[in-house]
């Protein structure tokens, strides 16, 4: 046996006689905190020295290079995608999950929280290229799946369960975003509403240490080095309520129309199936947005931090339009361009084969929006004034709450970032204007949305997450004897009746097609009868299952439902029209029963 393995099979022996599995849980935390911040600075590291070299070695002075950057970045990209990490990610994701907090989303519910190796360092690999080159997107999401994969790997060589692999998979995300914003409470919310994680104290001080641990990391390595430097100087007055009820109003509507555009741009390259043409397509497209916009390059977090100061000129940067940024109505056109493009640069940059995440294209977005609203309400000539910073920061939050659902997230975020709770009541009121707006619109969220379709997504009922987690293959039975319907009744008795405890028999023809069921009731009225035994067929005797169940097309949900409506004890399973077993409600009540204690806890 190599020595790794003895070292680690003394050690997992030695744990589990001295250190109990809470303690150990905490322990895990801890180490997994420390590791997210690792990977969320080396991230931040790796992006601002590409980005570095291009503003300092080519010295970008004119807008042309927008062009050829993003095109360059997508096709390295993809470059390494081909040719040099070309295995197989297992477990694998379907190719309808596109982004990477839903794929952890699909890995927990069915896949164990089991994340290949490779998502460890592929996201240090092709988000900073993406980003540095131009891509029009975000750290966090790529910071996330890193994290959230050496956590996962962490897991399974401790031999830790399914439930505390799911934990750390949480305090891995907490953990980054705790580093990367510096604001561990909002991180700790942000898991748990991302993750519909049941908040008991057993989950929360996991998540508490491994985002304080994350949190330490940062100051120890950037010291009290703020993402934004800024603190809310205005306070809330109560004349300006109106006016954050209406960036409410505005900012729900703009998440909808985030959300809506992020799958009309996807919809858009689906249509393209040469990988190759679709970075061109989407190169091109960035090239061409960035040209006439160049805040929309990269992050975008210089362009925050330039709003929150009030220098709306160096945030819009150097435009083709010049001297007509003197007037402010250019420079709120501008911002609104910003607004409604920043949402297709990020999109775009996403289906043409980008690597990034959602969260801080949508604080970009959302701190324009928020400028604007506050610079028009300035200018149109009523004599009202409102803090265009304050209006940039929860503009962010309007955002954020409306395009992920995570209004507490929102809030918290903002709050910590500005130093203090000054700004809180109006967070509360945009935040939950935008969040009721947008779910009124909007079920689900880009997030959400593709996993919800196929019924694979966790949420805060604990019914429908048991459910969920159940595996049809465990609840399916296929020790039933199965009967032709040329067979007569005296073969039924002795090929079925005699050799099965079942009291239900499958009729197939030789296809294994299934045609109906006989019951045991209905053959004891005549079975005794040895008059019959060469008269009847099974034919004479089989009737139409009460409901079919279709395998790997029905959910457990509808499966639950087709025996609550048909009164059934036992329903048969088609797979591809082929008879393949049947499944009974006692069995499926009992499976039921334990995935609720086992998800539960309780």
């Amino acid at each position: 046996m190599p020595e790794s393995k003895t070292f680690l099979s003394k050690f997992l022996k030695w744990r589990y006689k001295h250190i109990s599995q809470k303690n150990f849980v905490l322990v895990l935390s801890a180490l997994v905190g420390l590791l997210a911040g690792i990977v969320s600075l080396s991230l931040k590291n790796i992006t601002f020295t590409i980005q570095s070299f291009f503003e300092h070695a080519l010295i970008i002075t004119e807008n042309h290079i927008y062009f050829v950057l993003p095109f360059v970045g997508l096709l390295l990209v993809y470059l390494l995608k081909k040719y040099v990490l070309v295995k197989e990610l297992k477990p694998s994701v379907p190719s309808f999950i596109k982004r990477s907090i839903p794929s952890l989303l699909y890995s927990l519910l069915r896949q164990k929280g089991l994340l290949s190796y490779r998502l460890i360092y592929q996201p240090l690999i092709m988000a900073p290229l993406t980003v540095g080159f131009g891509g029009s997107v975000g750290l966090l999401g790529p910071a996330i799946t890193s994290g959230s994969a050496i956590s996962s790997n962490l897991g399974r060589i401790l031999h830790v369960d399914k439930k505390t692999r799911t934990l750390l998979i949480a305090c891995a995300t907490s953990g980054v975003m705790a580093s990367m914003f510096k604001s561990p409470i909002a991180a700790i919310v942000f898991a748990v509403e991302v993750f519909s994680l049941d908040l008991t104290f057993a989950s929360l001080l996991p998540l508490l240490i491994a985002s304080i641990s994350s949190v330490l990391t940062s100051y120890f390595f950037l010291g009290d080095e703020l993402l934004f430097n800024i603190q809310a100087s205005d306070k809330f007055v109560i004349k300006d309520t109106l006016f954050y009820i209406l960036l409410g109003i505005g900012t729900g509507l703009a998440s909808i129309y985030f959300t809506k555009i992020y799958f009309a741009i996807y919809g858009f390259f689906d249509h393209i199936k040469s990988r190759f043409l679709k970075l061109l397509v989407g190169g091109l497209a960035i090239g061409t947005m960035l040209y006439f916009i160049p805040p929309l390059y990269g992050e975008g977090l210089s362009f925050i931090t330039d709003l929150l100061e009030g220098n709306h000129l160096h945030a819009l940067g150097n435009t083709p339009f010049g001297d007509a940024t003197d007037n402010i109505w250019i420079v709120i056109a501008l911002l609104f361009g910003i607004t409604v493009f920043k949402a297709i640069a990020m999109t775009t940059t996403f289906a043409a084969g980008g690597v990034g995440g959602v969260i801080i294209p949508t604080m970009v977005m959302g701190s324009a929006l928020g400028n604007v609203i506050a610079k028009v309400i300035n200018n149109i000539g009523l004599d009202f004034y409102v803090s265009e910073t304050n209006f940039t920061l929860i503009g962010m939050a309007g955002l954020i709450a409306g395009v992920i659902n995570a209004p507490l997230t929102a809030i918290f975020l903002i709050a910590e970032i500005t130093g203090g709770y000054e700004l809180f009541v109006p967070l509360m009121i945009t935040v939950a204007i935008s969040y009721m707006i947008t779910k009124k619109g909007m079920e689900h969220t880009i997030y959400t949305h593709e996993l919800a379709k196929r019924d694979s997504l966790l949420t805060y009922n604990r019914d429908k997450n048991a459910l969920l987690l159940m595996e049809l293959d465990k609840v399916i039975e296929q020790n039933f004897i199965s009967i032709t319907p040329e067979m007569k009744l005296r073969e039924i008795l002795d090929h079925a009746v005699a050799k099965s405890n079942r009291n239900i028999y499958p009729v197939v023809d030789k296809d294994n097609t299934f045609l109906g069921i006989i019951l045991l009731n209905d053959l004891r009225k005549i079975m005794f009868d040895q008059k019959l035994y060469d008269k009847i067929t099974a034919k004479d005797l089989m009737e139409s299952a009460p409901s079919l169940i279709f395998y790997k097309e029905d959910t457990m949900q509808e499966i639950m439902k087709k025996f609550e409506a048909s009164g059934a004890w036992n329903l048969p399973v088609i797979n591809k029209g082929k008879y393949y077993g049947f499944i009974s409600k006692s069995k499926l009540l009992t499976a039921y029963r334990r995935k609720l204690i086992d998800f539960s806890g309780n």
